[in-house]
């Protein structure tokens, strides 16, 4: 593992796509993360072992790391429990740092946004989960997004998770039998504290990449299921905060849809491509996908089982994504590449 220390120009973006060429090994890379979304806590997981062979720094939860839908904070108790005893992510707690955000399935509500009434309580057991100090200030305020710094020594990774939960206003029901949800021309997904929370943290960074992690989708906005997409005015509001703050380097993860894909989107004023590297499930996926629109996909859909890994070349400026399944299988892989 590279020595890698936790604390709290623009480049022209250039992109080389292959299905089965390793540009960055693990030897190479300065700094790995792994993440991943969508896990059954009481079904095999046979992710955690391959996820180790690509020696990681971070591992990264996106949301619905265990399938709760409850307000029995006992039985939410026991099924955090039973995560935690899993030997293969014993294995990774021993090794290195997790971090994370929650989804609908722990958060304790199918679709669930501000209306849960079980939020202040699933919200303790969800930093219980983590391990997080009860003097901590995250126990004391709303919702469960964090940042945390990596520093390397050729350079440093901001990763920031957000709460795409907590302070969500209401979906509007799709009419159209082929859609769950509609756009909403106002709303919010992230509340007024946390988008002033989320500009601090991007105006004030120094950090060579920053990674935001969302539990759905930012950029895959045409399904009619759980996205941004049904709040335009937040993807809106995200590129030019994203633009404004002139933090260096901002590449999104998601999780949520049971199914792995890049999506890209060209955003004026800002001097390279926006990627959306959704990853999903790690053990929960949708094995019979039969295909959805995504004008913004780049590559092809994976539905197996699978993990992400970004791995970050700092002297060269690239960051390499992959998508891995069973016995650390290539599924796909997209190079990004800053000069």
């Amino acid at each position: 593992m590279k020595s890698v220390y936790k604390v709290l120009p623009v480049f022209l973006l250039m992109l080389s796509c292959g299905s089965n060429s390793k540009i960055i090994s693990e030897e190479d890379a300065d700094f790995v993360i792994a993440f991943g979304s969508c896990n059954k806590e009481d079904e095999p997981q046979p992710l955690w072992n391959p996820i180790l062979l690509n020696d990681p720094d971070l591992f990264i939860w996106g949301g619905d790391n265990i399938y709760s839908d409850t307000d029995d904070p006992e039985k939410m108790k026991a099924e955090y429990l039973l995560q935690n005893q899993n030997l293969g992510y014993q294995k990774v707690l021993d090794k290195i740092p997790v971090m994370g955000t929650w989804d609908d399935h722990d958060y304790g509500l199918n679709d669930g946004g501000k209306e849960w009434h079980f939020k202040e309580e699933s919200q303790q057991l969800f930093l219980d989960f983590f391990d997080v100090p009860q003097n901590s200030p995250r126990r004391n305020r709303e919702g469960v997004y964090h940042a945390e710094i990596f520093e390397t020594a050729k350079g440093s990774v901001k990763v920031i998770v957000l709460d795409t939960r907590y302070f969500r206003d209401a979906l509007i029901r799709s009419e159209d039998p082929n859609r769950r949800y509609e756009p909403s021309p106002g709303g919010t997904i992230l509340g007024e504290d946390q988008w002033n929370w989320l500009a601090a943290e991007l105006v004030i960074s120094n950090a060579d990449f920053n990674i935001i992690m969302s539990s759905i989708q930012i950029l895959s906005v045409e399904h009619g299921y759980e996205t941004w997409g049904n709040f335009p005015s937040e993807i809106k509001k995200l590129k030019e905060l994203i633009i404004s703050s002139e933090a260096k380097n901002v590449m999104l993860l998601s999780g949520d849809r049971h199914i792995s894909e890049f999506s890209k989107i060209e955003v004026e004023g800002l001097n390279y491509p926006l990627f959306d590297f959704t990853s999903s499930g790690l053990n929960n996926n949708w094995s019979n996908f039969g295909g959805e629109p995504n004008g913004n996909r780049v590559g092809e859909v994976i539905s197996a089982k699978s993990f992400g890994l970004l791995k970050f070349d700092f002297d060269k400026n690239k960051v390499e994504m992959e998508m891995r399944g069973g016995n650390n299988k290539l599924l796909q892989d997209y190079m990004v590449e800053f000069q």
